[in-house]
């Protein structure tokens, strides 16, 4: 729509609101979100009657699972993907590279997803695509995206690292940027994707750290802005916010249904698509580091199943009752939504806290 419509602008007019990216950054939040709303209940149904038996449910999981989310259907990324990339398309400046590169890194990792979710359901076992495969995919769409933003980017950026705090240090990684960008977002899938185990728990923080970057986004394409916080100026990402605008829309579109209890999982197909996206905004923005403060919640779940399977090769023993450490607080008697509530909660401080050190010095 904004290449279709602010040519018609003769200033002054209503298509004139086409050009301010806050603009079409609310418009995008409401398309996705009425995307979602609209095609939520036909896509839920279509998956349940694909589906059949829905999810698998791991035997060695929580015993309560096996109870309460048996039948529930998965891939309800298809939702998500659906509405967040159609709203992205219709409303950003598609000639701005960093807006593909995030696209392409969440339908690529979307891909993979899907492929593992239909895996699962159609052999109805929690083994799905080869770890290695999902693996070597991953890596692949990450080195794709890594190689695009180091060409985006004006020196002294390009394949440089930028450290929060120290406004005005930039260590230039050379070839090592390479792997570092790649692992950053692969990093981001896989946690996002292990932070999906309860109703609710996964997409609340995926939109809390996509609206914190979607900022972030804003503000460092934007000159006035970096020249007063002391941030490096990357041009073009500023319509990252009409994506990160999408992706809040169509992440509270898919709660409704998402919401205790579940009508339908997101599986690998909508966490793998959301972590991906956001270590491609934060590798966009120079923001990888404050991407693990304003995520850290995917950086405990994560180091979480690390920990304890590095810790049981070495001594046959558990560090934690069962990991990621959500199951942990399970297997201690919380209840799910306060689970879930208490993982929100801890999202927000984070995210303000990542956001935090935009100013200081």
């Amino acid at each position: 729509m904004y290449h279709l419509l602010t040519p018609l602008s003769q200033g002054g007019d209503v298509f004139n609101l086409f050009n301010y990216l806050t603009f079409r950054s609310g418009g995008a939040f409401l398309t996705a979100l009425f995307l979602s709303f609209g095609f939520g209940n036909p896509i839920i149904n279509a998956l349940r009657r694909m589906q059949k038996k829905g999810q698998p449910i791991r035997a060695d999981g929580p015993e309560g699972h096996l109870l309460t989310k048996t039948g529930t259907p998965t891939m309800g990324g298809v939702l998500i993907l659906f509405s967040l990339l159609l709203s992205t398309l219709l409303w950003s400046d598609l000639s701005e590279g960093y807006v593909w590169v995030v696209v392409l890194v969440v339908a690529g990792f979307g891909a993979i997803g899907f492929a593992d979710d239909y895996l699962k359901v159609s052999k109805f076992d929690v083994k799905g695509v080869p770890g290695r495969i999902r693996l070597g995919a991953g890596f692949a769409i990450a080195l794709c995206a890594a190689l695009a933003t180091v060409w985006l980017q004006p020196a002294p950026l390009s394949g440089a690292l930028a450290l929060p705090i120290f406004k005005d240090l930039l260590i230039d990684l050379g070839i090592l940027f390479y792997p570092f960008a790649m692992l950053v977002i692969v990093g981001a899938a896989n946690a996002v994707n292990l932070t999906d185990g309860l109703d609710g728990l996964a997409i609340m923080p995926v939109m809390i750290a996509g609206a914190a970057l979607g900022f972030i986004a804003y503000v460092v394409g934007r000159t006035d802005f970096t020249e007063y916080l002391g941030l490096s100026y990357v041009p073009g990402t500023g319509e990252i916010a009409v994506f990160a605008a999408s992706l809040i829309g169509a992440g509270l579109g898919f709660l409704w249904f998402n919401a205790p209890p579940a009508q339908v999982f997101m599986g690998d197909t909508g966490s793998l698509a959301l972590g991906g996206g956001l270590g491609a905004i934060a590798v966009a923005t120079k923001h990888e580091i404050v991407l693990a403060v304003i995520g850290g919640l995917f950086v405990v779940e994560a180091m979480s199943v690390i920990i304890q399977v590095g810790y049981y090769k070495m001594t046959k023993k558990r560090v934690f009752l069962m990991a990621p450490i959500h199951h942990h607080f399970e297997k201690l008697g919380w209840q799910e939504p306060t689970i879930v509530i208490r993982f929100w909660i801890i999202s927000v401080i984070l995210a303000l806290v990542g956001l935090a050190t935009l100013k200081l010095r």
